[in-house]
């Protein structure tokens, strides 16, 4: 068995800076050079690999078996899902449904420019975040906010700040079934402790979101809508977060907090109806969409949904036994130089994993739509289309990511971090607001300092799962100001090609949310450390 070398050059400094080299170089590819990221994967791949055969001494054959199975993984592991939830996706759009849902949403959201940014910009978009992710939230909603008379720097603004919270259970849950993935820690587990952290940062964004479009005066009439709208979501975020995984805490925290919200604005509303800048406007609004005709078509509109909460929910809950199902595995073996235990880059083979759930979703949606073969031909060109470089990203990214932990070059990088002792705790959501700044991906982020992090904590003696969820969230703040995000979620707006001047937009109000993190980091290391650990 290859046995791993915490310091190979001798010189600590030096091994740091040599670990450091793989992401240097794919943050440098992405962020300053622009190359795309499918790209860059490959090329920091062709550099790490040396490194951990020369410097390092892993046995070449081993390497390239390490490299395989981590693309192999990223491709099960990941593309299986995000391919399927895009699929869907297209599915509703190409059809109409995805339209006639979006209509009846906008035509309940009243008059009242606050009102509008709750439900649709935070209720909405993270079902669209729960559902596809990759900036779509941004891309469609920001429209909708623009034809309801936000300026379009400020209606970008409000999406990708709205989008915050979501960001980790994005795409059915590929960034936390990704981290869990390439550290070894319990999926489940995971699930829980992000929700602990998200459920606190949820509390700030609809404050912000209020003030963004109708300032102070207009935050001080509507607060209970705010507190309304982060409680709904939390309630129905956190218990699936803790007790069903990762795939749905989106889509169940979107629904219920767009239901709870619809109830409660039918007997409280704040005292003026005030538009974009706090302008008091008369109460008499005209609607420019009509409401689906009929209770039935309402509930049509809201069945794809529905039927995809069942069906997943069902097939991957604690009691279902589909997930664990193998057919084969493969690894190769070495032994850690931090824990002196046997660690393994293995690909598993679950063909009824979570992302062949949302496959059977698709196909019971697929009968209640009933859409011809020449839509669903269309269908799969355009989610191809849209999605073919994530998917050789997901192939890479892993393969990188299990070659920098299968040489030890992780171990390395995280014996250095673990000299900022319990101060780390305060920079890991930091290293993770920089990795999804850089790369644009919270699953990227989490693939590349997820099993750091992991380290790192084991190091420093902290909560085991402290690390790892801190960079998962610090990877949800950092996302309006990453520009692969940016570049879709502008794309339906008159900003297209100038993502440098809605990320400055962006800015301020993103390292108000990682000074909010932060502190949430703290309050859990110091108060609530035992919801860190793996029960």
């Amino acid at each position: 068995m290859f046995e791993q070398t915490l310091n190979p050059t001798g010189h600590l400094w030096l091994t740091i800076l040599m670990a450091l080299v793989p992401l240097a170089a794919l943050l440098l590819m992405l962020a300053v050079l622009r190359i795309t990221a499918w790209v860059s994967t490959i090329i920091a791949g062709i550099i790490t690999i040396p490194l951990t055969v020369i410097v390092w001494h892993a046995p070449f054959s081993n390497v390239m078996k390490s490299y395989l199975f981590g693309g192999m993984t990223g491709v099960w592991s990941i593309d299986w899902i995000t391919f399927w939830g895009l699929i869907i996706f297209n599915t509703l759009v190409l059809t109409g449904d995805f339209g006639r849902f979006k209509d009846w949403m906008v035509h309940h959201a009243t008059a009242d420019i606050r009102i509008q940014t709750i439900m649709l910009a935070w209720a909405f978009g993270a079902l669209l975040e729960g559902l596809v992710g990759f900036g779509y939230p941004w891309a469609v909603v920001v429209p909708i906010l623009v034809g309801l008379g936000i300026v379009d720097l400020a209606a970008i603004r409000v999406a990708a700040l709205a989008n915050n919270a979501p960001v980790s259970y994005g795409a059915l849950g590929a960034p936390i079934i990704g981290l869990a993935t390439i550290t070894g820690l319990p999926l489940l587990a995971l699930s829980s402790s992000i929700g602990n952290i998200v459920a606190v940062l949820a509390l700030m964004p609809p404050f912000v979101l209020i003030y963004l479009v109708s300032g102070w005066d207009g935050l001080v009439e509507a607060w209970p809508l705010a507190i309304v709208g982060s409680l709904s979501y939390i309630a129905g975020q956190w218990p699936v977060a803790h007790f069903l995984g990762p795939y749905l805490p989106d889509l169940s925290g979107a629904l219920v907090s767009f239901w709870i919200l619809f109830a409660f604005v039918k007997i409280w509303r704040p005292k003026n109806i005030r538009g974009f800048g706090g302008a008091i406007i008369e109460p008499s609004p005209t609607r420019t969409l009509e409401a689906p005709a009929s209770g039935r078509e309402a509930l049509g509109a809201w069945l794809p949904y529905m039927v995809l909460i069942i069906v997943v929910v069902a097939w991957t809950g604690p009691w279902s036994k589909l997930p664990a199902i193998s057919w084969f595995k493969i690894s190769v073996a070495a032994r850690s130089s931090v824990t002196q235990k046997p660690i393994a880059s293995t690909f598993n083979f679950a063909p009824f994993s979570g992302g062949t759930s949302i496959l059977a979703s698709w196909i019971l949606i697929l009968a209640i739509l009933r859409p011809g073969a020449q839509i669903v031909k269309q269908v799969f060109a355009r989610t191809l289309k849209q999605m073919w470089g994530a998917l050789l990203v997901a192939f890479f990214i892993f393969a990188l990511a299990y070659v920098f932990v299968y040489g030890g070059m992780a171990n390395s990088l995280a014996y250095a971090l673990s000299k900022f002792g319990v101060f780390f705790v305060a920079l890991a959501p930091i290293l993770g607001w920089i990795g999804v700044a850089l790369s644009g991906s919270n699953t990227s982020t989490n693939a590349m300092f997820g099993p750091v992090q992991a380290m790192t904590g084991r190091l420093l003696n902290l909560p085991v799962l402290l690390l790892p969820s801190l960079n998962s969230v610090g990877a949800e703040v950092g996302k309006p100001i990453a520009p692969q995000t940016a570049s879709v979620g502008v794309s339906t707006s008159r900003f297209v090609r100038s993502e440098g001047q809605v990320i400055r937009n962006n800015m301020g109000w993103t390292l108000v949310m990682l000074a909010y993190l932060v502190l949430i980091a703290l309050l859990f290391y110091f108060v609530f450390p035992h919801s860190m650990r793996i029960q």
